[in-house]
């Protein structure tokens, strides 16, 4: 393989900073060519130091100067804003974009990048979610590979080399079931963010560790899983898989099945994507089967765990209820890590967007935008009038 310039999107963040550490021990292999960061000015300066890429983006732009001054004496090329990240991206130099950036912000930098035509590893999983479609089409149309980073679609996508699409009968997507697995409803009326970030089995963000408590995480997971493997959601199944070994599973139309297995390390599917086709050689920790006595599956509990349940009606509906899902989730969760929203009122909040915002049949672009920003501002009011109501009682 020759070295791979690889454009990381969110190189602060758990996937960004996982991604580096497989850079970083095969420099021969890859070059970390772009770091972009939101905020995290300070960790964005020690990884420009160590891993010298040509250019360096902090998103807050109040925080440029910092990092530009702190990277003067090297050859570290600073920028500032979205606007930044959205055009480096295209650059001539660049063959692969990881896409980590956090929520809707990815999704701009993603079609630019296509449209550059650069492979992508996507770990946005909400650049799919909120527009499938259009992201999918692009990349057809540009012949872009879209390689999964998510642990659960990279290892569809394993399960899939070498296989023919209409000899799929059924994905099988696999949940650990979060910190709450098996709890009701007046348990998770009073739990604190502090408890919901407690993920039992994968170190991840905030967001994504709220979502998988909320089991939103696999909602999303179904809704990118339709998009990336051309499936319809009637042929999508979720199981709750506790320890979270069997990271996904595809039943074909003979009956057999196929799973790829492994221990719970993003940084397994990070490799794979930066390296494939191929494989190469790594130590991380080896799964050991006398060590588990044994592999357990249940059904999720959709009554419970509402957000599941909704993210089917969402892309069933299709059109823009995935985009006002994606949006209203975001400042759910927000809201509840912020301490202003309960734990069960996020699925209420998602639910009153569904219902109360404009449905759009075939969006553009520019849909998806006005989407995204009303669903945002419904949501925001809804979590005041939450708040609101709290106080008052």
């Amino acid at each position: 393989m020759s070295i791979k310039n690889i454009a990381i999107l969110g190189s602060t963040g758990s996937i960004g900073t996982q991604t580096l550490e497989v850079v970083r021990e095969n420099p021969t292999l890859f070059r970390a060519f772009v770091l972009t960061a939101q905020n995290s000015a300070e960790l964005l300066i020690q990884q420009s130091l160590e891993f010298r890429p040509e250019y360096a983006v902090i998103c807050n732009e109040k925080y440029y100067r910092a990092v530009r001054d702190a990277l003067a004496s090297t050859d570290v090329k600073v920028l500032s804003g979205i606007e930044a990240i959205n055009e480096i991206v295209t650059l001539p130099e660049i063959d692969m974009v990881l896409t980590a950036m956090v929520g809707f912000a990815g999704l701009q930098s993603t079609i630019n990048a296509i449209e550059a035509g650069k492979d992508i590893a996507l770990a946005n999983k909400e650049t799919l979610v909120v527009a499938g479609e259009l992201i999918t089409g692009l990349a057809k149309l540009h012949e872009v590979k879209i390689l999964p980073v998510d642990s659960e679609h990279s290892a569809i996508f394993q399960c899939l080399e070498g296989e023919e699409k209409h000899h799929i009968e059924k994905l099988i997507l696999t949940a650990s079931g979060g910190p709450f697995r098996g709890k009701n409803l007046d348990f998770l009326a009073d739990v604190t963010p502090e408890a919901a970030l407690k993920h039992p089995n994968w170190v991840m963000g905030s967001k994504i560790t709220i979502d998988s408590a909320s089991l939103m995480n696999k909602g999303l997971e179904v809704i990118e899983a339709k998009w990336l493997f051309d499936v319809e959601p009637e042929n999508i199944e979720v199981v709750i898989h506790p320890q979270s070994i069997i990271h996904s599973m595809v039943q074909f139309r003979d009956g057999s099945i196929k799973a790829q297995m492994g221990l719970p390390d993003m940084r397994l599917p990070i490799q794979y994507a930066l390296a494939y086709p191929g494989r190469i050689n790594n130590d991380f920790r080896r799964f050991d089967f006398t060590q588990y006595s044994s592999l357990t599956f249940e059904k999720p509990d959709t009554k419970t765990f509402r957000n599941l349940t909704l993210a089917f009606e969402a892309i069933k509906t299709g059109g823009n209820m995935p985009c006002i899902v994606n949006a209203a989730n975001e400042i759910a969760v927000a809201g509840f890590l912020n301490s202003r929203l309960g734990f069960l009122a996020m699925s209420d909040i998602i639910e009153e967007c569904m219902q109360r915002l404009a449905f759009v049949g075939r969006p553009t672009l520019d849909d998806y935008l006005n989407t995204d920003r009303e669903a945002r501002i419904f949501a925001e009011n809804l979590v005041k009038k939450t708040l609101l109501k709290t106080f008052t009682n």
